[in-house]
Protein backbone atom coordinates (compact mmCIF):
# COMPACT_ATOMS: atom_id res chain seq x y z
CA UNK A 1 0.00 0.00 0.00
CA UNK A 2 1.30 3.47 -0.86
CA UNK A 3 2.80 5.37 2.07
CA UNK A 4 0.61 8.39 1.29
CA UNK A 5 -2.60 6.38 1.58
CA UNK A 6 -4.43 7.35 4.80
CA UNK A 7 -4.62 4.74 7.53
CA UNK A 8 -7.67 2.51 7.36
CA UNK A 9 -10.09 2.46 10.33
CA UNK A 10 -8.55 -0.87 11.43
CA UNK A 11 -5.04 0.60 11.27
CA UNK A 12 -6.18 3.58 13.33
CA UNK A 13 -7.55 1.22 15.98
CA UNK A 14 -4.33 -0.83 16.01
CA UNK A 15 -2.28 2.36 16.30
CA UNK A 16 -4.39 3.51 19.24
CA UNK A 17 -3.98 0.11 20.92
CA UNK A 18 -0.20 0.24 20.46
CA UNK A 19 -0.13 3.71 21.98
CA UNK A 20 -2.23 2.56 24.92
CA UNK A 21 0.16 -0.37 25.39
CA UNK A 22 3.20 1.87 25.81
CA UNK A 23 1.36 4.66 27.67
CA UNK A 24 1.58 3.12 31.19
CA UNK A 25 5.35 2.72 30.74
CA UNK A 26 5.79 6.19 29.26
CA UNK A 27 4.02 7.76 32.23
CA UNK A 28 6.48 6.20 34.67
CA UNK A 29 9.33 8.39 35.97
CA UNK A 30 12.60 7.77 34.19
CA UNK A 31 14.20 6.42 37.36
CA UNK A 32 11.65 3.58 37.30
CA UNK A 33 12.13 3.05 33.57
CA UNK A 34 15.84 2.67 34.20
CA UNK A 35 15.11 -0.11 36.69
CA UNK A 36 13.18 -1.86 33.92
CA UNK A 37 16.11 -1.16 31.60
CA UNK A 38 18.48 -2.91 34.01
CA UNK A 39 16.33 -6.05 33.89
CA UNK A 40 16.01 -5.70 30.12
CA UNK A 41 19.79 -5.59 29.81
CA UNK A 42 20.15 -8.93 31.60
CA UNK A 43 17.78 -10.55 29.13
CA UNK A 44 19.02 -8.86 25.96
CA UNK A 45 22.72 -9.37 26.70
CA UNK A 46 22.88 -12.66 28.59
CA UNK A 47 19.81 -14.57 27.39
CA UNK A 48 18.75 -13.36 23.94
CA UNK A 49 22.34 -12.32 23.09
CA UNK A 50 20.90 -9.83 20.62
CA UNK A 51 23.35 -9.37 17.73
CA UNK A 52 26.30 -10.18 19.97
CA UNK A 53 28.41 -11.45 17.06
CA UNK A 54 27.87 -8.27 15.04
CA UNK A 55 28.59 -6.03 18.02
CA UNK A 56 31.77 -7.90 18.90
CA UNK A 57 33.05 -7.92 15.32
CA UNK A 58 32.38 -4.20 14.94
CA UNK A 59 34.14 -3.37 18.20
CA UNK A 60 37.14 -5.60 17.49
CA UNK A 61 37.66 -4.14 14.00
CA UNK A 62 37.08 -0.55 15.13
CA UNK A 63 39.45 -0.66 18.10
CA UNK A 64 42.34 -3.02 17.23
CA UNK A 65 44.46 -1.21 19.82
CA UNK A 66 42.19 -2.22 22.72
CA UNK A 67 42.49 -5.39 24.77
CA UNK A 68 39.81 -8.06 24.93
CA UNK A 69 38.95 -6.94 28.45
CA UNK A 70 38.50 -3.32 27.32
CA UNK A 71 36.31 -4.41 24.42
CA UNK A 72 34.13 -6.57 26.70
CA UNK A 73 33.62 -3.59 28.99
CA UNK A 74 32.54 -1.41 26.04
CA UNK A 75 30.25 -4.21 24.84
CA UNK A 76 28.49 -4.52 28.20
CA UNK A 77 28.14 -0.75 28.55
CA UNK A 78 26.73 -0.57 25.03
CA UNK A 79 23.95 -3.03 25.86
CA UNK A 80 23.18 -1.15 29.08
CA UNK A 81 22.86 2.09 27.11
CA UNK A 82 20.93 0.40 24.28
CA UNK A 83 18.24 -0.70 26.75
CA UNK A 84 18.19 2.80 28.24
CA UNK A 85 17.70 4.22 24.75
CA UNK A 86 14.66 1.97 24.24
CA UNK A 87 12.92 3.17 27.40
CA UNK A 88 13.99 6.80 26.84
CA UNK A 89 12.28 6.64 23.45
CA UNK A 90 9.11 5.31 25.05
CA UNK A 91 9.30 8.19 27.55
CA UNK A 92 9.37 10.64 24.63
CA UNK A 93 5.70 9.82 24.00
CA UNK A 94 4.54 11.71 27.11
CA UNK A 95 7.46 13.68 28.55
CA UNK A 96 6.73 17.37 29.10
CA UNK A 97 8.60 20.12 27.29
CA UNK A 98 9.95 21.42 30.59
CA UNK A 99 11.33 18.01 31.51
CA UNK A 100 12.87 17.26 28.10
CA UNK A 101 14.54 20.69 28.06
CA UNK A 102 16.11 19.83 31.40
CA UNK A 103 17.37 16.49 30.09
CA UNK A 104 18.20 17.30 26.43
CA UNK A 105 19.99 20.62 26.05
CA UNK A 106 21.84 22.22 23.15
CA UNK A 107 25.03 24.25 23.21
CA UNK A 108 25.60 26.87 20.52
CA UNK A 109 21.87 27.32 19.99
CA UNK A 110 22.17 31.14 19.79
CA UNK A 111 24.68 31.06 16.91
CA UNK A 112 22.68 28.28 15.25
CA UNK A 113 19.49 30.35 15.46
CA UNK A 114 21.30 33.46 14.23
CA UNK A 115 22.42 31.54 11.12
CA UNK A 116 18.83 30.56 10.42
CA UNK A 117 17.41 34.01 11.09
CA UNK A 118 19.90 35.45 8.58
CA UNK A 119 18.09 33.41 5.93
CA UNK A 120 20.49 30.47 5.66
CA UNK A 121 18.92 27.03 5.85
CA UNK A 122 20.96 24.33 7.60
CA UNK A 123 21.80 20.69 7.08
CA UNK A 124 22.33 19.23 10.56
CA UNK A 125 24.42 16.06 10.33
CA UNK A 126 24.47 13.55 13.18
CA UNK A 127 24.88 9.85 13.78
CA UNK A 128 23.23 7.03 15.69
CA UNK A 129 25.05 8.22 18.78
CA UNK A 130 23.56 8.80 22.23
CA UNK A 131 19.79 9.34 22.00
CA UNK A 132 19.19 10.62 18.47
CA UNK A 133 15.41 10.38 19.00
CA UNK A 134 15.56 13.12 21.64
CA UNK A 135 17.19 15.41 19.06
CA UNK A 136 13.69 15.70 17.54
CA UNK A 137 12.96 18.16 20.39
CA UNK A 138 15.30 20.79 18.85
CA UNK A 139 12.40 22.66 17.14
CA UNK A 140 11.09 23.56 20.60
CA UNK A 141 14.30 25.61 21.05
CA UNK A 142 14.08 27.57 17.78
CA UNK A 143 11.57 30.34 16.98
CA UNK A 144 8.92 30.26 14.23
CA UNK A 145 8.63 30.54 11.30
CA UNK A 146 11.86 28.50 11.11
CA UNK A 147 11.05 24.90 10.12
CA UNK A 148 12.76 22.03 11.95
CA UNK A 149 12.73 18.72 10.08
CA UNK A 150 14.32 15.28 10.07
CA UNK A 151 14.84 12.66 7.38
CA UNK A 152 13.50 9.22 8.23
CA UNK A 153 13.19 5.79 6.71
CA UNK A 154 9.48 4.78 6.74
CA UNK A 155 8.80 1.51 8.54
CA UNK A 156 7.21 -1.29 6.54
CA UNK A 157 4.54 -1.68 9.19
CA UNK A 158 2.30 1.36 8.67
CA UNK A 159 0.83 1.16 12.17
CA UNK A 160 4.24 1.33 13.87
CA UNK A 161 5.37 3.93 11.36
CA UNK A 162 2.41 6.16 12.24
CA UNK A 163 3.04 5.67 15.98
CA UNK A 164 6.73 6.59 15.71
CA UNK A 165 5.93 9.62 13.58
CA UNK A 166 3.58 10.84 16.29
CA UNK A 167 6.31 10.45 18.93
CA UNK A 168 9.02 12.05 16.78
CA UNK A 169 6.87 15.05 15.88
CA UNK A 170 5.56 15.90 19.36
CA UNK A 171 7.88 18.90 19.74
CA UNK A 172 7.39 20.43 16.31
CA UNK A 173 9.75 18.45 14.08
CA UNK A 174 8.51 17.59 10.59
CA UNK A 175 9.47 14.09 9.41
CA UNK A 176 10.37 13.77 5.74
CA UNK A 177 10.47 10.32 4.13
CA UNK A 178 13.95 9.84 2.67
CA UNK A 179 12.69 9.41 -0.91
CA UNK A 180 10.89 12.77 -0.67
CA UNK A 181 13.83 14.72 0.78
CA UNK A 182 15.10 16.74 -2.17
CA UNK A 183 11.66 17.49 -3.60
CA UNK A 184 10.40 18.69 -0.20
CA UNK A 185 13.44 20.86 0.57
CA UNK A 186 13.54 22.36 -2.90
CA UNK A 187 9.84 23.21 -2.54
CA UNK A 188 10.50 24.98 0.78
CA UNK A 189 13.35 26.96 -0.77
CA UNK A 190 11.17 28.09 -3.68
CA UNK A 191 8.57 29.31 -1.17
CA UNK A 192 11.21 31.24 0.78
CA UNK A 193 11.05 29.04 3.89
CA UNK A 194 14.11 28.81 6.14
CA UNK A 195 14.66 25.39 7.64
CA UNK A 196 17.12 23.03 9.27
CA UNK A 197 17.08 19.35 8.46
CA UNK A 198 18.61 16.48 10.43
CA UNK A 199 20.54 13.93 8.36
CA UNK A 200 21.54 10.72 10.14
CA UNK A 201 24.18 9.66 7.65
CA UNK A 202 25.98 6.72 9.29
CA UNK A 203 23.89 3.94 7.76
CA UNK A 204 24.81 1.62 4.88
CA UNK A 205 24.04 2.90 1.36
CA UNK A 206 22.97 0.59 -1.44
CA UNK A 207 25.65 -0.31 -3.98
CA UNK A 208 24.28 2.18 -6.52
CA UNK A 209 24.63 4.99 -3.94
CA UNK A 210 28.22 4.26 -2.97
CA UNK A 211 30.14 7.33 -4.13
CA UNK A 212 32.72 7.82 -1.41
CA UNK A 213 34.76 5.45 0.80
CA UNK A 214 36.56 7.19 3.69
CA UNK A 215 38.49 5.31 6.35
CA UNK A 216 36.20 5.34 9.38
CA UNK A 217 37.15 3.57 12.62
CA UNK A 218 40.08 1.83 10.87
CA UNK A 219 37.84 0.47 8.11
CA UNK A 220 37.21 1.47 4.50
CA UNK A 221 33.56 2.48 4.73
CA UNK A 222 30.89 3.23 2.11
CA UNK A 223 28.93 6.30 3.21
CA UNK A 224 25.91 8.36 2.23
CA UNK A 225 26.75 11.69 0.60
CA UNK A 226 23.19 12.97 0.15
CA UNK A 227 23.42 15.56 2.93
CA UNK A 228 26.44 17.17 1.31
CA UNK A 229 25.02 17.01 -2.21
CA UNK A 230 21.70 18.55 -1.18
CA UNK A 231 23.53 21.27 0.77
CA UNK A 232 25.62 22.06 -2.30
CA UNK A 233 22.59 22.38 -4.61
CA UNK A 234 20.36 24.30 -2.18
CA UNK A 235 23.17 26.42 -0.66
CA UNK A 236 22.79 25.17 2.93
CA UNK A 237 25.07 25.89 5.85
CA UNK A 238 26.23 22.59 7.38
CA UNK A 239 26.45 21.79 11.09
CA UNK A 240 27.43 18.67 13.01
CA UNK A 241 25.67 17.75 16.26
CA UNK A 242 28.19 16.44 18.79
CA UNK A 243 26.18 14.72 21.53
CA UNK A 244 27.46 13.84 24.99
CA UNK A 245 25.85 11.91 27.82
CA UNK A 246 27.18 13.46 31.04
CA UNK A 247 25.08 11.06 33.13
CA UNK A 248 22.18 8.70 32.82
CA UNK A 249 19.07 10.42 31.49
CA UNK A 250 20.85 13.60 30.37
CA UNK A 251 22.25 14.58 26.97
CA UNK A 252 23.97 17.69 25.66
CA UNK A 253 24.15 18.39 21.93
CA UNK A 254 26.85 20.81 20.78
CA UNK A 255 26.09 22.48 17.44
CA UNK A 256 29.39 22.63 15.52
CA UNK A 257 29.51 24.50 12.21
CA UNK A 258 31.28 22.63 9.41
CA UNK A 259 30.88 25.23 6.67
CA UNK A 260 28.83 28.22 5.56
CA UNK A 261 29.43 27.49 1.90
CA UNK A 262 29.54 23.90 0.68
CA UNK A 263 30.13 25.05 -2.89
CA UNK A 264 33.57 26.40 -1.90
CA UNK A 265 34.69 22.99 -0.62
CA UNK A 266 36.01 20.11 -2.68
CA UNK A 267 33.67 17.23 -3.47
CA UNK A 268 33.12 14.95 -0.43
CA UNK A 269 35.11 17.24 1.89
CA UNK A 270 32.00 18.01 3.96
CA UNK A 271 31.20 14.30 4.23
CA UNK A 272 34.80 13.56 5.21
CA UNK A 273 34.66 16.21 7.94
CA UNK A 274 31.37 14.83 9.24
CA UNK A 275 32.82 11.34 9.63
CA UNK A 276 35.95 12.72 11.29
CA UNK A 277 33.76 14.50 13.85
CA UNK A 278 31.54 11.45 14.33
CA UNK A 279 34.57 9.22 14.89
CA UNK A 280 35.89 11.68 17.47
CA UNK A 281 32.53 11.52 19.30
CA UNK A 282 32.57 7.72 19.25
CA UNK A 283 36.19 7.44 20.42
CA UNK A 284 35.50 9.82 23.28
CA UNK A 285 32.87 7.46 24.68
CA UNK A 286 32.45 4.30 22.54
CA UNK A 287 29.45 2.58 24.21
CA UNK A 288 26.94 5.14 22.96
CA UNK A 289 27.12 4.37 19.23
CA UNK A 290 24.78 1.84 17.60
CA UNK A 291 27.23 -1.08 17.41
CA UNK A 292 24.44 -3.58 16.68
CA UNK A 293 24.02 -2.08 13.20
CA UNK A 294 25.78 -4.20 10.55
CA UNK A 295 27.65 -1.14 9.29
CA UNK A 296 30.36 -2.90 7.27
CA UNK A 297 28.36 -5.67 5.59
CA UNK A 298 29.26 -4.39 2.11
CA UNK A 299 32.90 -4.31 1.03
CA UNK A 300 34.89 -2.36 -1.53
CA UNK A 301 35.86 -5.65 -3.19
CA UNK A 302 32.19 -6.51 -3.76
CA UNK A 303 31.52 -3.02 -5.08
CA UNK A 304 34.45 -3.16 -7.50
CA UNK A 305 33.24 -6.54 -8.75
CA UNK A 306 29.78 -5.13 -9.49
CA UNK A 307 30.85 -1.91 -11.24
CA UNK A 308 33.59 -1.42 -13.78
CA UNK A 309 35.96 1.55 -13.47
CA UNK A 310 34.11 3.23 -16.36
CA UNK A 311 30.75 2.76 -14.61
CA UNK A 312 32.12 4.13 -11.34
CA UNK A 313 33.49 7.22 -13.06
CA UNK A 314 30.17 7.77 -14.83
CA UNK A 315 28.31 7.64 -11.51
CA UNK A 316 30.73 10.12 -9.94
CA UNK A 317 30.51 12.49 -12.90
CA UNK A 318 26.78 12.93 -12.27
CA UNK A 319 27.24 14.11 -8.69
Amino acid sequence: MDKDTPLSPLEHILCALCYLAILPFSLLPLRMLYLLSDFCYLWVYHVAKYRRRIVWRNLKNSFPEKSKQELKQIERRFYHWFCDYFFETIKLATISQREIHRRMSFQGIDDFTATLQSGHSVALMLGHYCNWEWVSTLPSHTPPPIIGAQIYHPLENRVFDHLFLHIRQRFGAISIAKDDTFQTLRGWKKKGHTCYVGFIADQVPGYSNMHYWPTFLHQLTPVFTGGERISRVLDYTVYYLDIRRPRRGYYVGKLVKITDNTADMEKFQVTARYFQLLEASIRRNPPYWLWSHNRWKRTRQEFDALFSEQERQRILSKL
